[in-house]
């Protein structure tokens, strides 16, 4: 196991050493002077975009359906028609400062308007490659135990069935109780959903390498799903202490400080899953962009040779990294999904019965 690690990270070594010697040579081939733009390079591939990039190669990317609505109607298109700064039936790119890498209508005096975009962006595919995942793994359980009936699964199912019983066993049936099975498909779907995007977002090559979990969008809807199954799931006695909970009068009449807290809390509750989720998974692919950035950037600034050189340690330190965003990729997920079972059992609080 030892020599096959090895074996790996020498391969990764030698070949962006390797990629080092061959961008700089074509440049000079070229007689060029290329300027690396780190910021712009990191939030381009941290960002959403209307195609998939291509590994080691920059320019090249995998086209994909554009959906928008202009003032002349709707239009669909592939996304390689718009490339390069190509218009096509009167729709590019944007380049202005407002609309900066959104599809942009072309007006007859040369403004540009912003269509309706339902396009499918790399997010957008990203989402429904993740889903697809999630039920080819539901469906697989599912399928074992029709035919196998309770004969314990093994390898790969084994393993997932450990983690659903851990979830389900070890998280979601202690703190709801009895409403355990009610909530559980959507807390356990919503696990799965999260674990597969951070998973996914952590390959750098199709069907993988979309920022999901590091898109704040994402994040929101998520958390907003969340925040409506508590807010429509609250008992009586939930909505009594928010609207006058069980401290003195003083403290929320005339003056509702307490009504205020309450309330601001509801909201404060999917606000913290949606920032949690989202910063943390967007410093780790973050480090891990600065990481590879620091091989071209050292190539750029002091030769070929210096970048090899580095390539070493930024590979080193880039696995290292990688393998710590496989473990968070596994708590963020964890954390979302208890959370979310801890503010469901909130709402559901029953009365209180004091003994005689």
């Amino acid at each position: 196991m030892k020599k096959v690690i090895a074996s790996i990270i020498g391969i990764l070594i030698g070949a962006l050493i390797a990629l080092g010697y061959y961008s700089a040579a074509h440049h000079r081939a070229q007689g060029e002077s290329h300027e690396l733009n780190p910021k712009e390079t990191i939030f381009e591939h941290l960002g959403d975009a209307y195609g998939w990039e291509v590994p080691f190669n920059h320019n090249a990317r995998i086209p994909l359906p554009i959906i928008v609505k202009g003032q002349d109607g709707w239009h669909c298109f592939m996304s390689s028609r718009v490339t390069d700064g190509q218009t096509y039936e009167g729709y590019r790119i944007g380049q202005s400062e407002e609309h900066h890498g959104k599809v942009v209508q072309v007006l007859p005096d040369g403004t540009e308007y912003r269509p309706l975009d339902f396009s499918i962006t790399k997010n957008v595919a990203g989402i429904f490659i993740a889903a697809i995942c999630v039920i080819i793994l539901v469906m697989s359980m599912k399928r074992y135990y029709v035919k196998n009936g309770m004969k314990a699964p093994r390898r790969g199912k084994g393993l997932l069935e450990l983690i659903i019983d851990f979830v389900y066993g070890d998280t979601i049936k202690p703190i709801l109780g009895k409403h355990a099975p009610k909530y559980a498909p959507y807390l356990l779907t919503v696990f799965f959903f999260i674990l597969t995007m951070n998973l996914l977002g952590l390959i750098v090559i199709f069907p993988g390498g979309a920022n999901l979990t590091g898109n704040i969008a994402v994040t929101l809807v998520l958390a907003l799903i969340t925040f409506l199954i508590t807010t429509f799931s609250g008992t009586r006695e939930y909505w009594k202490e928010i609207f006058w909970p069980e401290v003195p009068v003083a403290l929320k009449c005339p003056v509702p400080m307490m009504q205020i807290i309450e309330v601001l809390g509801m909201f404060t509750k999917p606000l913290a899953l949606m920032i949690r989720l989202f910063a943390n998974m967007m410093s780790g692919h973050m480090v891990v962009l600065v990481l590879m950035l620091l091989i071209f950037i050292f190539t750029n600034l002091f030769g070929v040779a210096v970048g090899g050189g580095t390539a070493i340690f930024s590979v080193a330190f880039t696995l290292f990294m990688l393998l710590l965003d496989t473990l968070v990729s596994f708590i963020q997920a964890y954390v979302f999904t208890i959370l979310s079972t801890i503010f469901i059992s909130m709402a559901l609080v029953e009365p209180h019965h004091q003994a005689e």
